[in-house]
């Protein structure tokens, strides 16, 4: 690996990303190279009309490496933030240069005509960006850049402008790392001198021992325990079983210690460190050569498009949740993967750098108020003394949080639930999926929707799937592989299918009800009601998966036919499922000939005033629109 030289590094290494924004707060996260003297300017019509110096009444900094200096800022504004007026931000640093701001700072932040980023809030979801599914080197064009096209063509038009970005999982994949991009976060690990940390359970005994060992890329099953006991969880984390359906690499390059997380973060939120690495191959194995070429081909077109994402993510609040990849693939699928997993401090420290590296870059965000009292506590111990009993303590804190959910007081209101850490467990078999979400959970959740009219839920797994597709990942949890075909969707567990199903059919429930998701790789407009009621809710099950991955694309197009084919409105294999009192119409996209979209993108929803989709597209990442029209008056498309 190269030397790499420190003395230039830019003082802003990646964002400012907004975060929760309301006129009562505004949430900034950003990361220096050096802990810095700031100041937070507001303006209106040109014009500075509020200044807060960062400090510890309003701002958290977390020194996650010697040159890396993480800020959380968050400001409650003097006077209400305006609502639905544009208006601009500014960070002032103060150096041995004079003060600075972001167009000296970063000037690629900036869009045409701007002296410095500008931002609109609204009360009203009237148009909602939305993805998952970000895999960095898939061979694809980056679907964010739509983000940044939209704002581009709408930065100074309030009302054209989107209302926020939601982001429904797998924002990185720490389970599916690319050789180049693996060689570049030991480069930038080394650059900002992130933590090393000590390893248990291990055949390697702490970072530098794992950065050095000739398994380090593309071969890192080799370096988990080699005994019987620990076959299975070697499979789980690396090998992983052969998938028809949802095919993924295996996980031979897997994110182990948090310093490559924080990397990971930090290399696909900004493009600042990319000047200084060099994703050479001399480290790799010559075996393994064809396919790192191939890749840093892949990141190299990834990389170049990180300015605009950057950019767009300083001119929009941006909300985000995980899903599995953002951990490790099939997190917490089943009861046996949990004992499997979290019983062995080796795949329990996988787990949790993960989990402390999504807090630090994607949870803290969403709602820092979540965290003051029970989180907060146990990551300053880590950062202040970064050894292996606050670091295993730090674990145990975010494994036991329960609040990783959370919702926002807009119109409609907002509710982003996490389907990953309060699974209700099969009372039949460690083998057999768990439900998304447990009983307490569903209660919150019905709690949160009682007197709403209207409401949009994000949920990383589509609550109405593809019933053919739901129907194989039955077949193989019946035979003790749900591990086999991802087999992780709403219907799979009877008690949590029926108790969400429940409330959405609760009289005192919404009644329109805008489902997003993400998590399947392909794209889909579901229009649902049910059966035999008069004044049903109206619920629309909009999927936009992903922002750089897609469905095998030979495979969609028959499972698209057959589904249709068994699962059509006359069928009596509908009344076999556990959605046999919805009706459900499945909406053609324009110009294609089947129900479900393939393609790299960004999901675009227009909502009306009654929180009612009146426009539904996915903005390719190639350039193209794709729009799923509103069928009303059709016969039913495709119904179970």
């Amino acid at each position: 690996m190269e030397v790499i030289m420190v003395d230039a590094l830019p003082e802003l290494i990646a964002g400012p990303v907004v975060r929760r924004l309301q006129p009562e707060q505004m949430v900034l996260w950003f990361v220096c190279s050096r802990q810095v003297e700031a100041v937070l300017e507001l303006y209106r019509d040109d014009d500075a009309v509020e200044s807060y110096p960062l400090n510890g009444s309003n701002t958290e900094i977390l020194p996650i490496g010697e040159r890396a200096y993480v800020y959380l800022v968050n400001v409650t504004p003097n006077s209400r933030l305006p609502l639905g007026e544009r208006f601009e931000y500014d960070l002032k640093f103060s150096g041995g240069e004079g003060t600075q701001g972001l167009a000296q700072l970063q000037p690629t932040l900036l869009y045409p005509g701007e002296a410095r980023p500008s931002l609109v809030i609204k009360s009203r979801l009237d148009k909602v960006l939305h993805g998952s599914c970000r895999k960095p080197h898939y061979p694809s064009d980056d679907g964010l850049l739509q983000a940044d096209l939209v704002l581009q063509s709408s930065v100074q038009n309030a009302e054209e402008r989107p209302a926020l970005l939601l982001m429904s999982g797998d924002q990185i994949y720490a389970d599916d790392v690319a050789g180049p991009m693996l060689t570049a976060i030991h480069q930038v690990i080394e650059l900002l001198g992130l933590q090393s940390e000590t390893l248990s359970g291990a055949t390697v005994n702490d970072s530098e021992e794992l950065y050095r060992n000739t398994c380090c890329y593309y071969q890192r099953e080799n370096l988990l325990p080699h005994n019987r006991a620990n076959e299975t969880l070697r499979d789980k984390f690396f090998g992983g079983a052969k998938k028809p359906i949802f095919t993924a690499d295996g996980a031979h390059n897997h994110l182990i210690t948090l310093g490559e997380v924080l990397a990971m973060y930090l290399l696909v939120w900004s493009p600042s460190l990319w000047a200084y690495v060099k994703t050479n191959v001399s480290d790799v194995d010559e075996n393994y050569r064809d396919r790192y070429l191939e890749e840093q081909k892949q990141l190299a077109h990834f990389a170049e498009g990180l300015p605009r994402v950057q950019r767009a993510m300083a001119h929009l609040p941006v909300y985000m949740i995980f899903d599995d990849h953002d951990v490790t693939d099939d997190w917490n699928l089943t009861r046996g993967w949990e004992d499997a997993a979290y019983g062995h401090p080796f795949s329990r420290r996988i787990i949790g750098n993960a989990l402390i590296g999504y807090w630090v870059c994607q949870g803290w965000g969403n709602a820092p108020q979540h965290f003051t009292d029970e989180v907060l506590p146990s990551v300053r111990n880590y950062f202040d003394t970064p050894d292996s009993k606050q670091h295993n303590a730090l674990i145990d804190c975010l494994l036991d949080f329960g609040h990783w959910h959370y919702t926002l007081p807009t119109s409609p209101k907002l509710v982003v639930l996490d389907t990953r850490t309060h699974r209700w467990w099969s009372e039949n078999s460690l083998s057999k999926p768990s439900g998304l979400m447990d009983w307490e959970a569903m209660s919150e959740l019905q709690q949160e929707l009682i007197d709403e009219s209207a409401v949009v839920i994000v949920s990383p797994a589509p609550i109405f799937g593809v019933k053919l597709i739901e129907t194989i990942q039955r077949v193989f949890t019946y035979f003790g592989h749900a591990l086999t075909v991802d087999a992780e969707n709403w219907m799979a567990h009877p008690g949590s299918a029926s108790t969400l199903l429940n409330i959405i059919r609760h009289p005192k429930t919404p009644q329109n009800f805008v489902i997003l998701s993400g998590d399947v790789h392909y794209s889909f407009v579901y229009d649902v009601v049910v059966r035999h009621r008069k004044n049903s809710p109206s619920i629309w099950q909009i999927t936009c998966s992903g922002m750089k991955n897609e469905f095998p694309p030979k495979l969609l197009p028959w499972l698209d036919r057959i589904n249709r084919m068994l699962y059509g409105s006359r069928s009596p294999l509908n009344w076999f499922t556990k959605r046999r009192h919805m009706r459900i119409k499945a909406r053609r996209p324009t110009e294609e000939p089947n129900h479900l979209h393939n393609g790299s993108g960004l999901g675009l929803v227009c909502l009306g005033p009654e929180g009612q989709p009146i426009s539904i597209s996915v903005l390719g990442a190639n350039g193209s629109r794709t729009h799923f029209p509103d069928p009303k008056g059709e016969q039913p498309l495709v119904s179970d």
